[in-house]
């Protein structure tokens, strides 16, 4: 392997492997959902700017009403499928909720039938019902850090999370004529305005420690990461971006069973793996691309 292959690899599996320690920072902040989100968009934000600024991208960018809009409407989406992410994990664990989060690209290929009349292969439907019937074996035997039962509404939150996800791809598809990096900088500052006047009901934590663990989500797990993601994802082939999403979600477990004593059992185990091979596969003929914003991550 030539060192111009080597350096986007490790690039990629960086990005996911932050990805897979998301829900363990968001935890330790102490901080409610949207305070965390606000948090991530602020501060990711203000650096995704910063580097859209050094690039001499934003000064050069004249954007149409109809593409500004769908930013915005991108925005909202993604945002929302923070917020629901994070509050999922308190309410289940974070390995169940990042597990069942994973089902969004299949809602995406949903999605892109419903309006973009995009054909549905038989073989989709089957791996939607696999993976569908994974979440539904998650539900029944999942169980929390306390060894009670996931409250199914951790669950909900976590699939309602991949549905605005996936609205977030879907209106990105639209979009492919603009840099990455400034779409995404642009959703997180439209974000950070929305989320705003939220702190007035959940501020952001009053110590230091939970003060920053949000500035690490923000610079490591938001701006930093994306730019690894947006700076890889275009020089690996698309099996190698399918092989290596496998990170997310295996660091998310480990990370829920190393450090919250999360102990699956064989039935919820089983559920996981259905729900990973089902929705992470590639497909023939279709690139996957588990990007954040553009066909999103986290």
């Amino acid at each position: 392997m030539t060192n111009s292959e080597t350096r986007p690899l490790l690039q990629w599996s960086a990005a996911m492997a932050m990805s897979g320690t998301i829900g363990a920072v968001v935890l330790e902040s102490g901080a409610a959902a949207p305070a965390v989100a606000f948090a991530r968009c602020f501060v990711g934000g203000a650096l995704l700017v910063i580097w859209c600024l050094s690039r001499g991208w934003l000064q050069s960018w004249r954007p149409s009403r109809r593409d500004l809009g769908l930013a915005v409407l991108g925005g909202l989406f993604l945002v929302g499928n923070w917020v629901l992410l994070f509050a999922s994990y308190a309410l289940s664990s974070i390995s169940v909720s990042t597990v069942v989060y994973h089902t969004q690209p299949l809602i995406l290929v949903g999605l892109a039938a419903a309006f973009l009349g995009e054909k549905v292969a038989k073989s989709h439907l089957a791996r939607a019902g696999i993976a569908f019937g994974g979440v539904a074996l998650i539900s029944f035997s999942a169980h929390g850090e306390d060894g009670k039962p996931v409250q199914l509404a951790g669950i909900g939150l976590a699939l309602g999370a991949a549905v605005l996800y996936a609205g977030a791809s879907f209106v990105a598809k639209q979009l492919k004529h603009i840099r990455p990096h400034l779409l995404a900088a642009v959703q997180t500052t439209v974000g950070a305005v929305v989320l705003a006047p939220v702190l007035f009901v959940t501020p952001l934590p009053a110590t230091p420690s939970g003060l920053l663990w949000l500035v690490l989500l923000g610079t490591v797990h938001t701006a930093l990461m994306y730019v690894l993601m947006y700076a890889s994802i275009g020089k690996l082939p698309t099996t190698t971006v399918a092989l290596l999403s496998y990170l997310y979600p295996v660091v998310a477990v480990l990370v829920d069973i190393a450090f919250y004593g999360h102990r699956p059992s064989w039935p919820e185990a089983l559920g996981m793996l259905a729900v990973l091979a089902a929705a992470l596969a590639p497909q023939r003929g279709r690139r996957p691309a588990p990007e954040p914003v553009r066909e999103a991550v986290s």
